[in-house]
Formats: structure tokens, sequence, C-alpha cells
């Protein structure tokens, strides 16, 4: 194997490493966005609201 071709494999391992880095900060801000919906709503709930009704 040439100098070029390794240079070349160890550039698409360096590609893959990131992307797959990168799909896992998504996924983490994923979850993140939905917790804080779930929560933000139970929070919601939870409030106690006048009647509109005397």
């Amino acid at each position: 194997m040439t100098e070029d071709e390794q240079r070349k494999i160890r550039e698409r391992e360096e590609i893959a490493a990131r992307i797959a880095a990168f799909r896992a900060t998504q996924e983490k801000f994923k979850r993140e966005r939905e917790e804080y919906f779930v929560s933000t709503l139970d929070n919601a709930r939870k409030v106690e609201r006048p009647s509109l009704w005397p």
C-alpha cells in the first residue's frame, strides 16, 4: 500500500469518526429537547388556573 493510499484511509476514518460524533451530539440534543418539552408540559399542567365561572 502506498503512502497516498494510507493517507486516504486515515482521512476516511477521521471523517467517519467525526460524522459519528456529530450524530451522537445531535441525538443527545434531540433527547434533551424532548425531556425539556415533557417537563415543561408537566409543569404547565400543574399550574392552578383560576375559574372563569363564579
